[in-house]
């Protein structure tokens, strides 16, 4: 699958270590400019980019970038896409440690809702809630004790179908965690905002509730 990723941070970076080695064509861009990503893209075989150019032709785009550079990104970053291109969002938002006010998440709209309402775009909100590192160490085979479990929301039946293969793909199972109205099950502060694996992170879900907790408000 042709892969863009926007965001070369502990995520943005491993997902393209992992994915280049499963054999995907990664493109992959910073806001720093693709002589920034020389390493990685020696290291992967990912091609570095500029972010304007990055997700061209892709069949799937991975934001993973700080939910307050959201509005910076370029104006029809996503315009030029394959086709009915899937978009990922993994952001979470940090109002006190990164991010600052964002009052319409403030005031209860879903984080990526947020993100999709800028983009313009259909947003799948998955990979928000691992570690960079178990991302890159703890994938297993299907089936394996101790796999972990990554939920998935999104409000299109076909591209969550994709998004949940890839996990799989990855090495982690992969859970429908409802319309992406429903993810702020699933943001920072919920008790599925740790690793779990898959009936721990269902009961998880089960227990979310809207109302954010003080760490994750401004």
């Amino acid at each position: 699958m042709k892969i863009a990723i926007i965001g070369a941070g502990n995520i943005g970076g491993n997902l393209a270590r992992r994915l280049t080695k499963l054999g995907h064509d990664v493109s992959i861009a910073n806001s720093r400019g693709p002589q920034t990503l020389q390493e990685l893209a020696a290291e992967t075989g990912a091609k570095p980019k500029e972010v304007t150019d990055v997700a061209r032709n892709a069949e799937l785009v991975i934001v993973t970038i700080p939910q307050k550079n959201i509005p910076d990104l370029p104006a029809g970053v996503l315009d030029h896409t394959a086709p009915n291109a899937v978009i990922i969002d993994t952001g979470n938002y940090y109002p006190q440690q990164r991010d600052g006010l964002i009052a319409e998440i403030e005031a209860g709209l879903p984080e990526s809702r947020w993100v999709e309402q800028h983009l313009n775009r259909t947003i799948i909100k998955a990979f928000n809630g691992i570690a960079a590192q178990s991302l890159l160490e703890r994938g297993l085979p299907s089936g394996s004790p101790g796999r972990l479990a990554l939920p998935v929301a999104g409000d299109d039946p076909s591209a969550k179908q994709i998004v949940l293969a890839l996990i799989e793909e990855l090495g982690f199972d992969a859970l429908d965690a409802g319309g992406l109205e429903e993810s702020w099950r699933q943001q920072p502060g919920t008790p599925s905002y740790r690793e779990h694996n898959l009936e721990s992170l269902r009961q998880a879900l089960s227990e979310a509730s809207p109302e954010r907790s003080e760490a994750f408000k401004a």
